[in-house]
């Protein structure tokens, strides 16, 4: 069975590909031209192509026998100032994938945001999808899961300036590589809000057995919500990175940062795991998954010449 991964040179897409591998799927990776240069794992497909292309995405579709869409413009205060390409990306993106599904009768799975209610771009964008799949499947015939995720993190996310090409700046790459470097570890607002971390494995799983289900037939009322049983404030996240990277580094505090909400909490409805017959228990847990992530970035660090990526402030 070939499954589409749109996006699937990403960092959450990687991880899909490996799992659809590993059970035993032929994945085809859809993704934008200017990743053609990257190198690609064996045993996949590839089709070049852009979301906001409908020929593209109806002809890869037509070669598919289920998909996952991952592809997407990121950022929260990064697309603010600008929400139209984000907009454009994800909102027309996602009708071209859902148009082509239901066509071609072809089962899905679309990951969403565990802060779907935030007002910023990407949350916004992401959340009108969700509007759209149960539209299409109660009056199309789509069979589509959402598989909301709060933040994934592991090994292979990008980091953003100084330590990486990222045009987005992500809270996991950000603490791990500052606390390595005994930089300090900036953290927007005090703190306090609550924004729970989940294994980028754990996503993946997620998202190709919430396609089996769909493949089965079986499309449920309410999205997946991948996370953790027990919760962490940004601080606690922060303070576990620097114990566990033996660092030096101190935390500061910066201003909240645009389209997000002071002691807000981002947790996951984990009794919807069971749906897809997955248990909160088996979940990596975090001390595991961020020590696995620490290690990757300190061998990147090694490797890599930070200054190539420092950007004027």
């Amino acid at each position: 069975m070939k499954i589409l991964v749109t996006g699937g040179m990403g960092f959450i897409g990687q991880y899909v590909v490996e799992e659809l591998k590993r059970r035993g799927y032929v994945p085809v990776i859809f993704d934008h031209h200017r990743r053609l240069s990257h190198e690609y794992p064996d045993g996949v497909e590839i089709f070049q192509g852009d979301i906001l292309d409908e020929v593209a995405v109806t002809e890869a579709m037509a070669h598919s026998d289920g998909w996952i869409h991952l592809a997407a413009v990121l950022g929260t205060q990064e697309t603010i100032n600008n929400p139209r390409p984000a907009a454009q990306s994800n909102i027309m993106g996602g009708l071209n994938i859902l148009e082509a599904a239901a066509q071609y009768n072809l089962p899905g799975s679309y990951i969403a945001v565990g802060n779907h209610w935030m007002n910023n771009t990407y949350s916004i964008t992401k959340s009108m999808i969700e509007r759209f799949i149960d539209m299409f499947n109660k009056y199309r015939g789509t069979k589509v899961n959402i598989v909301r995720a709060v933040n994934a993190y592991g090994p292979r996310q990008v980091a953003f300036s100084p330590f990486g090409p990222g045009k987005v700046r992500k809270i996991t790459p950000s603490f791990v590589c500052r606390a390595l470097s005994n930089m300090d570890v900036e953290i927007y607002g005090d703190g306090s809000q609550i924004s729970d971390m989940v294994f980028v494995a754990d996503v993946a799983k997620a998202l190709v057995n919430a396609l089996l289900k769909a493949h089965q037939g079986e499309v449920f009322k309410v999205p997946i919500e991948v996370g953790p049983e027990k919760h962490n404030s940004v601080k606690e996240v922060a303070e576990l990175i620097i114990s566990l990277s033996g660092s030096r580094s101190k935390i500061i505090n910066l201003p909240m940062r645009p389209g997000e909400i002071p002691g807000s909490i981002v947790k996951a409805d984990i009794n919807t795991l069971r749906l897809i017959e997955m248990d909160p228990k088996d979940l990596v847990d975090l001390k595991v998954g961020m020590q696995q992530t620490i290690d990757y970035f300190e061998r990147y660090l090694n490797k890599v010449n930070i200054s190539q990526y420092k950007t004027s402030r």
